[in-house]
């Protein structure tokens, strides 16, 4: 199972960008995408139907704004748009789909780099969305958890830990949130596989960031300790260029 997560910062835009025929090179079961930014009806979807994807979505009520969508080969058991909490749901930030006796979400938690309020509610969104996955996982104890965390964890993690301590992403109560996550049963699929490794999946588009691989790894895929061993693989895809983003990819023998 070939599993990939792409923050595409616009669906449509990435289209445009040639985002299907990347596709149709690769060979993906599934792949989760993040701030998709649209609604159905305003996107072509015959380009990924013909490469044999279905898509489920959970879109923001705002328009042009966040948003999930999962494409995959395989049809799932169960479909769950949203985590039943009004102020997460009504922003699109997680869809749920179940296969057989594992469980994938694709998730893109809030960013607080806009100011104080927004960096509140996502402390909230953290919090919550910890506690919402521990009961879910009493039902569905096979999870693995995907998108785009807006965290940079260590300072591996980041091309200038020292001059963005005080930067949302990397703000020491988040990095403790995404720490205590991943000892509470989750593993980092990455760094599972790459330990020490430096590799990226977001760049700013100012000051040629991406050229000179001046960037931050904030997009993951979570795997739950009970699913670790069934790990194949797992790294960064930055020849995808259809967004600040790149794509993280997973392969685990499901």
């Amino acid at each position: 199972m070939q599993i990939v997560s792409y923050n595409v910062n616009g669906i449509r835009a990435a289209a445009r960008k040639g985002l299907a025929e990347w596709l149709a090179e690769n060979n993906f079961d599934i792949v989760c995408l993040q701030e998709s930014k649209a609604m159905l009806e305003q996107v072509d979807m015959a380009p990924f139907e013909a490469l044999g994807y279905e898509h489920h979505w959970h879109s923001a009520e705002k328009k042009g704004y966040s948003g999930v969508v999962t494409m995959t080969r395989h049809q799932p058991d169960k479909v769950v748009a949203g985590c039943g909490i009004e102020k997460y749901d009504s922003e699109g930030r997680i869809i749920r789909t179940d296969f057989g006796d594992w469980t994938l979400l694709n998730c893109y938690f809030p960013s607080g780099t806009s100011g104080d309020v927004r960096q509140d509610f996502k402390m909230e969104f953290l919090a919550d969305f910890h506690n919402w996955i521990n009961e879910l996982r009493k039902e569905r104890p096979k999870l693995i958890i995907v998108g785009d965390y807006n965290i940079a964890n260590h300072p591996i993690d980041i091309h200038d830990p020292v001059r963005n301590k005080k930067s949302s992403g990397f703000l020491p109560d988040e990095r403790e949130w995404l720490s205590q996550w991943f000892n509470d049963g989750f593993t980092d699929a990455f760094r599972h596989v790459s330990p020490e490794k430096v590799e990226y999946s977001w760049w700013s588009y100012r000051a040629n960031a991406r050229a000179n691989n001046k960037g931050w790894r904030i997009d993951y895929q979570s795997v739950s300790d009970n699913l670790v061993d069934k790990i194949k693989d797992a790294h960064h895809r930055p020849d995808a260029v259809h967004s600040d983003h790149c794509p993280v990819w997973l392969e685990i023998d499901l």
